[in-house]
């Protein structure tokens, strides 16, 4: 973060509780406790997710909307509940536009095949960034080839940051829809989301954005951002795998068709047509997945009742230091420098490639991530092969940060320094 935008650590912030929520943290590997640093990959869960997944399975578990008994009226409830959660965690005006799907890769395909293929012809434009994941590319790569539309990408410099000028000038009359990332997976970049969000806008486009590395980690506002499509993941969010949420404007949902046909979705079946129920639900074709739904409602209550802005302190603090610890090490390149980042640290290390750096540390205990984390395109930016990379959550602590360190040195032991 810039040092204007950073914020305030608070002295009550319980690591050491929180750490108790999250029973795998407890466990050894190699005989050395365990160190996570792969949360951007996927978070761990707390025991109140496990505990509401498993109280549905035990208690309360049936088909959703579609049968009167007791259970069924009962899951539903939780399960409709978890979409409210949603809807409040990153205040959308409402519930019913809250699409489940399974993950933030499912959103942006659907609306890609949905709105993209109503509204996207020759000659349209798409656009993208540099810092995007392969699920915010190759979806529009397909509507490219299946339209004849053009797929242009925003530059960003040498920081990893965004350069706006080129963005603008992406911007006119043939320009159609901008889906970007809110932060970036593979170097924790923060785009100016709303900023970017008013240029489109300004042009006549409409603006997606895949908050994966954001809804965890920061406060999320879909109105104040004025998007018009928003996604994440559950399993990023100390949630389950298997789930995850699209908003969009209603009127652009209501307007949009089905993604998949089938049960669920449809209002009545003739063999000579089907009508379909209004949104959310047309685009949830068949049984849901309704404990994992359940489960990241419980995910996004505990990432409340810590407070996003505490989270966001403490996380942007550890990062920090990561970044400070590892800048001194002789090496080592830390890739991106944005002024406003995510708790995400890329680097590299002269005397090893990222993935002997990732199997050295692992006997030590430490988990991270080591590859190209499904962005090529950023991996040729920046002229590196893959990154090793330490994504932070709200459980980790500057001792880790230490034992990270302590297990490079190894690594640089082993290959010279």
């Amino acid at each position: 973060m810039s040092p204007d935008s950073t914020p305030t650590l608070r002295p009550n912030y319980d690591v050491l509780a929180i750490r108790r929520d999250f029973p795998i943290l407890a466990r050894e590997v190699f005989g050395k406790p365990l160190v996570y640093l792969d949360t951007g990959a996927s978070a761990q869960k707390p025991r109140q997710v496990i505990r509401a997944m498993t109280q549905v399975m035990e208690e309360t578990y049936s088909n959703v909307h579609r049968g009167v008994h007791f259970l069924s009226q009962a899951c539903t409830d939780q399960f409709e509940a978890a979409r409210e959660t949603v809807a409040r965690f990153i205040n959308a005006p409402e519930a019913d536009e809250i699409v489940w799907t399974r993950g933030a890769t499912e959103a942006l395909n659907l609306v890609a095949a949905t709105w993209g293929r109503a509204n996207i012809g020759p000659g349209d434009r798409i656009v993208i960034s540099t810092l995007e994941h392969h699920s915010n590319i190759v979806p529009w790569q397909l509507l490219r080839d299946e339209t004849g539309a053009e797929l242009a990408v925003i530059p960003v410099d040498d920081a990893g940051e965004i350069d706006l000028d080129a963005y603008a000038g992406l911007l006119d009359g043939r320009t159609k829809l901008v889906s970007v990332t809110h932060v970036s997976n593979s170097i924790g970049t923060v785009l100016p989301i709303k900023q970017m969000a008013q240029m489109a806008h300004d042009k006549g486009a409409l603006f997606m954005v895949d908050g994966c590395q954001a809804a965890p980690h920061m406060p999320v506002d879909v109105q104040d951002l004025d998007v018009d499509f928003y996604c994440f993941s559950g399993h990023k969010t100390y949630g389950p795998t298997g789930i995850g949420a699209l908003w969009g404007r209603k009127t652009l949902l209501d307007a949009m068709p089905p993604y998949q046909g089938g049960g669920e979705m449809i209002a009545h079946v003739t063999f000579e047509k089907s009508t379909f129920k209004d949104a959310p639900h047309k685009f949830e074709a068949g049984t849901p997945a309704i404990v994992e739904a359940v489960g990241l409602g419980a995910a996004l209550d505990y990432i409340e009742a810590v407070g996003r802005d505490a989270i966001l302190a403490h996380e942007t603090d550890v990062a920090e230091y990561a970044r400070e610890r590892l800048s001194a090490l002789p090496g080592v390149r830390i890739v991106g420098d944005a002024q406003e980042r995510g708790a995400i640290v890329s680097f590299t290390m002269e005397q090893a490639h990222p993935h002997d750096i990732g199997t050295i540390i692992d006997r030590a205990g430490v988990a991270v991530r080591a590859g190209h984390h499904c962005a090529f395109p950023v991996m040729e930016r920046f002229d590196v092969g893959a990154t090793a990379r330490a994504s932070f959550g709200l459980y980790n602590m500057k001792s880790e940060v230490d034992r990270l360190i302590e297990a490079l040195d190894e690594v640089a032991e082993i290959f010279g320094r």
